[in-house]
């Protein structure tokens, strides 16, 4: 079988010979196994580990594209900098990592519409990477794997405007505010998906972001969950579906009681699955395997242990489960790729994950 039929294969539940894999390598991950001597330069990842997809069509969500980035302040380790959604961030010079939030513009209703709403109901093409879209879907074509439009959705593209904690009290106090920016936001993706996808085709299915939990604990209720941030995913996913495509949904932290309502939006496979945000792979696939496939879901803190017997043992403790439930399942961690994980064991895990097909 090619990448791109196992891939499908997850997804529409079916027999594979092997399972699909991929996973992302954090930027200090590449330069170690490069300054290893393990890959080249600039070598890309979904080639060198032969992988079973490849992704593309990121659009841009700021507010201002206009703006000029700002410094701010700058440190031997840190610079402060205001960026075109008015956000005020400090970034890590010399390691990877979520930048802090420093300050907003938007803070509630009147910053929205002052700062941001407008800029957002315009169409700009500067907001589709026509050329990268073009180029991985050529590729992925090329070699037999699946292609994949990846990119945010309105609860990851509300938070970097107004940030976590004002995005949630809004939620609290003011509902139809956070309302309109879902609106905005997914009207605002559909516009420019349609014009990426007249001029150079349909990916072959659909990869959404939209980080929703954290630790033992979703963002928000079920319920908040679905009178607020659901009919964005329901028209986002509706319009996937439209096209005859599948809907992966990614979101890190515990988000376990909001499947239901993903489930209902549309979603088509759940990916991520955060062991130590208190995520359980087989639970989720005991519970929901006939209505979704899985991607993810072993634990990166295993992996990156380099202990070969550790990972036989996360893997067949995480994914025969799954698979024995008939659930599609496609070898991924539950995170991306540290430093901490060597090369060697990267690719160990990527061949005796895939093997579990066989085992079902």
């Amino acid at each position: 079988m090619t990448h791109k039929e196992r891939f499908f294969g997850a997804l529409n539940r079916e027999p594979v010979d092997l399972l699909a894999w991929g996973d992302g390598l954090w930027a200090d991950t590449h330069r170690k196994y490069v300054a290893q001597g393990k890959m080249k330069d600039k070598e890309d990842a979904v080639l060198h580990f032969d992988m079973s997809w490849r992704t593309g069509g990121w659009l841009s969500s700021v507010a201002d594209l206009d703006f000029k980035e700002q410094v701010v302040e700058e440190t031997a380790d840190t610079v402060l900098k205001l960026n075109g959604n008015g956000a005020t961030l400090r970034h890590w010079k010399n390691k990877s990592g979520t930048p802090e939030h420093v300050d907003f513009l938007v803070k509630d209703r009147d910053g929205w519409e002052k700062h941001a709403r407008e800029k957002l109901l315009a169409t700009d093409r500067r907001r589709i990477p026509f050329e990268s879209y073009r180029d991985s879907k050529r590729k992925a074509a090329a070699e037999g794997r699946a292609f994949l439009w990846s990119g945010i959705a309105p609860f990851e593209q509300m938070h970097p405007l107004c940030g976590h904690e004002y995005m949630l009290m809004g939620m609290a106090l003011d509902p139809d505010w956070v309302k309109d920016m879902v609106n905005v936001y997914t009207d605002m993706t559909l516009r420019h998906m349609d014009i990426l996808f007249a001029e150079e085709g349909m990916p072959d299915a659909f990869w959404f972001y939209e980080d929703m939990g954290f630790k033992e604990r979703p963002f928000m209720s079920p319920a908040m969950y679905e009178d607020i941030v659901m009919p964005g995913h329901r028209k986002l996913f509706d319009y996937v579906h439209s096209q005859g495509r599948k809907v992966i949904v990614h979101s890190c932290g515990y988000v376990a009681p909001l499947v239901p309502g993903l489930i209902r939006a549309g979603m088509d496979c759940l990916q991520a699955m955060e062991v130590k945000a208190g995520m359980d792979l087989a639970k989720l696939a005991g519970e929901f395997g006939d209505r979704i496939s899985f991607c993810g879901g072993v634990d990166i803190r295993v992996i990156a242990s380099n202990d070969r017997t550790a990972i036989d043992s996360e893997l067949e403790r995480r994914v025969l489960p799954v698979l024995r439930k008939g659930a599609g399942y496609i070898v991924q961690s539950d995170h991306s790729i540290p430093p901490d994980v060597e090369h060697d064991t990267l690719v160990y895990f990527f061949e005796q994950g895939s093997k579990l097909a066989g085992r079902a």
